[in-house]
């Protein structure tokens, strides 16, 4: 029987779309029909397929008015929606130029043999499957699979069962390219959906959780295959006594709070010297105060509906045990419920400590807690003092009274005197550390490397009998 999911609208707080999950015999029959059309795919040249994503990209420019109605639907929140298409379709010129130079043409390398050069070539995974989240549902669908495309792979794609709104419009936006409409297949479904899309793949790329990328982590171990895993994070940011404390609480709203606070990457634990906390605290409780709701209208103020209705409980548990444990709540705090739809207010916290869940577990929502610290040693051990390294930032009067503690964080991206900005700038090449993740970098060249296997080709120039080759004549062993 066909399982139906239905998914809650975020501005009204009632369900008004339906899914069907794929099931596992539509899976296994979609990972069939991909690997044996893959072959085709990878044999072409890099600059062919590359062609075929920059098509894409301007099927997704033509629809671009109807993904970000669907987007806005989906999550409750417009500027970011029409920010997430638009990223897109830079992002696809960007990783084409990477796949055109991951596969460019390679001399033989010596070896301490005259007579022996290594050559070799590129092999891609057959079958990727692809598992991405509701934070920014249409972004983070394509940021592994247009590089595995690219690479040569085949991409079986499940975006979340909370933000499915756009499928539709991202099939047609497939169709549009023949060649890749045999090799992209995306299909509907909630997490039994991606158990079997992982039992069935090659590789599987999935972002979201700690506790649910563990879980895919030891399927795909059972299966011996790789998985790329970016999951959660609980930022910090430290701000120095020198620091231009304007600029620095301008920036840290904005990196707690854009998308209402859904980012893996939003700052979530704020860190100021003991001798400016104050001030700081004073600037940024001043700002956030002037920041409005998306309501009633959605192109209405900043901060949108928090998406997820089970992230609406998680975000209220945590201000709750931190109020009981003595944070006292400077501005905000009151989650209210507007139209049906669940809402935030920038949040900020103080007499915060690492008791509190606030501190230690992902909040995924616009809440700033401010944590007091002596001396730079402190700062650091305080910001270290997680399972999370996902990425940071770091305030001074320069970036080079910033670098020295930016160099001891536990931490995939260090943003000096700013947030996010790893974000903003995917060029750099980085890796997510402790919980947060696992292989190789989503960002720069290798976002389209990691899906290749490199084969090496060791040749010999002459042909001959080598002085180790057994000949044939017995041993004394043998004629005993």
């Amino acid at each position: 029987m066909p399982r139906e999911i239905h998914v809650r609208n975020p501005r009204t707080g009632t369900p008004d779309h339906t899914i069907v999950a794929a099931g596992d015999d539509e899976i296994i029959a979609a990972a069939g029909a991909l690997r044996a059309r893959q072959s085709a795919w990878a044999a072409q040249p890099v600059e062919r397929r590359a062609e075929a994503l920059r098509a894409f990209g301007d099927a997704v420019a033509r629809h671009r008015d109807e993904l970000v109605a669907r987007l806005e639907t989906d999550t409750g929140r417009r500027w970011v929606s029409q920010l997430e298409v638009d990223s897109v379709l830079t992002s696809i010129e960007r990783t084409c130029r990477y796949a055109e130079a991951a596969f460019a043409p390679e001399d033989p390398a010596p070896t301490a043999d005259p007579d022996v050069h290594v050559t070799g070539d590129l092999v891609p995974y057959p079958v990727v499957a692809v598992i991405s989240p509701w934070n920014f549902p249409f972004q983070l669908a394509l940021i592994d699979a247009v590089p595995a495309l690219l690479a040569g792979s085949a991409v079986l794609l499940k975006p979340s069962e909370v933000t499915p709104r756009f499928i539709p419009v991202l099939r047609a936006c497939v169709a549009e390219v023949e060649e890749l409409a045999g090799v992209l297949t995306v299909v509907e479904g909630d997490g039994a959906t991606g158990a079997t899309m992982v039992a069935v793949a090659d590789a599987v790329c999935f972002t979201g959780s700690v506790r649910t990328g563990r879980a895919v982590g030891r399927a795909a171990a059972e299966h011996f295959i790789p998985a790329f895993l970016e999951l959660g994070g609980k930022d910090p940011a430290i701000v120095t006594a020198s620091a231009d404390l304007d600029a620095a609480s301008s920036a840290i709203l904005w990196g707690s709070t854009i998308n209402s606070g859904h980012s893996c990457m939003s700052i979530e634990r704020v860190y100021v010297d003991h001798a400016v906390v104050e001030e700081f605290t004073e600037a940024l409780v001043a700002k956030a105060e002037q920041v409005e709701l998306a309501y009633p209208d959605i192109g209405d103020g900043q901060i949108g509906p928090i998406i997820s209705d089970a992230q609406v409980d998680v975000i209220r548990e945590q201000l709750e045990e931190a109020v009981a444990k003595g944070a006292v709540i400077r501005t905000g705090g009151t989650i209210q419920y507007l139209g049906g739809g669940a809402y935030l207010r920038p949040t900020v916290l103080t007499g915060v400590d690492h008791s509190m869940r606030v501190m230690r577990e992902e909040t995924f929502g616009p809440i700033i807690p401010i944590m007091p610290f002596d001396g730079e040693d402190e700062a650091v051990t305080l910001a270290n003092d997680t399972e999370f390294g996902l990425s940071a930032a770091v305030f001074a009067a320069t970036a080079e009274q910033a670098a020295p503690v930016a160099h001891r964080l536990e931490a995939g991206a260090v943003s000096v005197n700013d947030v996010c900005l790893t974000g903003m700038f995917p060029e750099a090449e980085k890796n997510s550390f402790k919980s947060s993740g696992l292989g190789a970098s989503r960002m720069g060249p290798p976002s389209v490397r990691r899906f290749l296997r490199r084969r090496a080709l060791l040749m010999r120039g002459s042909a001959g009998i080598r002085p180790w080759y057994y000949d044939g004549t017995p041993t004394q062993t043998e004629e005993r």
